[in-house]
């Protein structure tokens, strides 16, 4: 009976931790933990897939939240349903725009060049200023201006 109680009052205890994990405020930026995610037209795995995603890392805007679903819009613009706990909350972006983005040495435009970025190249983000994100792809790391990343700023 005690251990019984004991489970009860352990399972009771971890409800709140996810029950709040399950409240956070949208929407918000998320990244792309799994290999491969498939997005769906409705929040279960009973609804058809729309889309499979096969680039971890890849920023994702979670707008809407139904119990261990999430409602996501990648940055073509598309949404769909995916698995919650397939995504994670590390801050990822990914370059915009026409032409290369320039990788500066510091959140200047006047800074050194220390690489040139195509369009497509999913990096992990760091701080944000003066409207220049840190960002690292692969063993560099460097500032992008923020208009050339989406994932950076106010979802």
């Amino acid at each position: 009976m005690v251990a019984r109680l004991l489970i009860a009052l352990v399972c009771f205890v971890g409800l709140p931790a996810s029950a709040a994990a399950q409240e956070r405020e949208v929407p918000y930026w998320a990244t792309i933990r799994a290999s491969e995610l498939n997005m769906r037209v409705g929040p279960s795995a009973d609804y058809k897939i729309d889309w499979v995603y096969r680039r971890p890392g890849l920023p994702v805007k979670v707008v809407r939240v139904m119990e261990g679903w999430r409602l996501i819009e990648d940055p073509a613009g598309d949404k769909g349903w995916v698995v919650a706990r397939l995504l994670s909350p590390d801050h990822g972006a990914i370059v915009i725009g026409d032409g290369p983005a320039d990788m500066r040495a510091s959140p200047a435009a006047d800074a050194a060049l220390k690489w040139r970025v195509e369009p497509g190249v999913v990096t992990a983000l760091g701080d944000c200023e003066d409207s220049w994100c840190e960002v690292t792809i692969a063993n560099r790391r460097g500032w992008i201006a923020q208009d050339r990343l989406w994932g950076a700023g106010t979802p």
